[in-house]
């Protein structure tokens, strides 16, 4: 097991400490070495000047000064007497060095001491916020992600953490939430053609009198259920395809893409309006194949007879672009905005074949090339759809 954050926080603390100590004893002592002595520092005799030097033994008694001329020359016994003074004050010099610097370390070391205990106590009080966030964050589960951290104390950088922490269970919750009405709603469109499956079954088991007829009809009408079944599990595939974001990208022009959509999709009379210029984006082939797809076969199936479809591409600002606009039943505002989400249509019946997928895969797609899409109800019914792609995009190849 690794040091804890508090035990390094600890550790710095002290070891700063002792730098900064030993420095500032450093200089103390160089400042005390080179200092001068003090009779250097006094004011220079004069010739004239008598210096009275108390000594002990001699003819003299003990204690009393001895008068020394400055100007004159000096005897034998006061040169002694003067290099007696001089050696006893460079020992007295030498020791109050020693224990300077005995006393100093005796010192520092105390105060390494308390700076440890210290800096421990102060340590866990810098980190007691973080404790709290972890033990709150350890206790929040997908039962209880609506949970938010309550941190108190000042606007500072453990504030912004916890503000951040709150920002990302905001938008787990979110996801989950999402999660869940996705795997509801799935649930109820795979449950309608299960049980219509199994009263077709039914219905031709329990028939007292079966034909060959009899059978056909069953059969062809569950091979309509199980298309319906096909294509819901095949769009619930794209969309969690297309949501892991892309693993590759090449070069693909949308006027292609909407030229072979627009030849292969089934008209049903409508008046299909191309406004066809080139336009290269970098993507997915299938993916944007799909998304050409579902916008082209959506304003087809939610259109209205005599109706129209214009599908347009070109570039805007060095951007290729995608519109696609339809003719169809007037949409309410405050439902264009749901349209993008799983699962939400305009209408229903239960044999249109239609679960509410195709517009939300679109926007998954489109969030995957980090692209935009807009969606506005036309004044007189339908729709137009817009899907502007990032320009200058490279394209990427995945490795194998």
């Amino acid at each position: 097991m690794g040091l804890t954050v508090r035990l390094r926080l600890t550790l710095l603390y002290s070891v700063l400490f002792l730098i900064a100590g030993a420095a500032l004893l450093a200089i103390f002592y160089v400042l005390v070495t080179n200092s001068p002595p003090i009779a250097a520092m006094s004011k220079p005799l004069s010739s004239d000047t008598s210096v009275m030097i108390g000594v002990v033994g001699g003819d003299q008694p003990a204690g009393e000064p001895v008068p020394v001329e400055v100007g004159a020359a000096p005897s034998a016994g006061e040169r002694r007497l003067l290099a007696s003074l001089e050696k006893r004050a460079a020992e007295q010099q030498a020791e109050i060095k020693r224990q300077l610097l005995l006393q100093s370390g005796l010192a520092l070391a105390i105060m390494a001491v308390v700076s440890t205990v210290l800096g421990w106590l102060v340590a866990g009080r810098v980190l007691r916020p973080l404790k709290t966030m972890t033990n709150s964050i350890q206790h929040i589960s997908a039962s209880n992600v609506h949970e938010r951290l309550a941190l108190d104390g000042p606007r500072d950088e453990l504030q912004s953490l916890a503000g951040t922490v709150n920002g990302l269970l905001s938008r787990l919750e979110a996801a989950l939430e999402s999660h869940k009405r996705f795997v509801a709603n799935a649930a109820h469109e795979l449950r309608t053609p299960l049980t219509l499956e199994y009263a077709l079954l039914q219905e031709a088991v329990s028939d007292p009198d079966p034909t060959v007829d009899s059978y056909r009809a069953h059969f062809g009408e569950l091979m309509i259920v199980s298309g319906q079944q096909f294509r819901l599990l095949d769009s619930l595939l794209v969309l969690a395809t297309s949501e892991r974001g892309l693993g590759r990208t090449e070069r693909v022009d949308l006027s292609e893409v909407a030229r072979t959509v627009m030849r292969s999709v089934e008209t049903r009379g409508l008046d299909m309006v191309p406004a066809i210029e080139p336009a290269p984006v970098a993507g997915d082939p299938m993916l944007i194949r799909r998304l050409v797809a579902n916008l082209v076969e959506n304003a087809v199936s939610y259109n209205v007879p005599d109706g129209w479809v214009r599908v347009a591409t070109g570039t805007e600002n060095g951007q290729g672009f995608l519109s696609v606009a339809n003719t169809g039943a007037p949409v309410p505002p405050d439902m264009v905005g749901q349209l993008l989400q799983p699962f939400q249509r305009l209408s229903h019946t239960e044999d249109d074949g239609h679960h509410g997928l195709g517009l939300s895969i679109v926007k998954t797609i489109v969030t995957a090339h980090s692209a935009e899409v807009t969606v506005a109800a036309r004044d007189g019914g339908g729709l137009v759809v817009r899907v502007l792609f990032p320009a200058d995009q490279p394209a990427l190849q995945a490795p194998f």
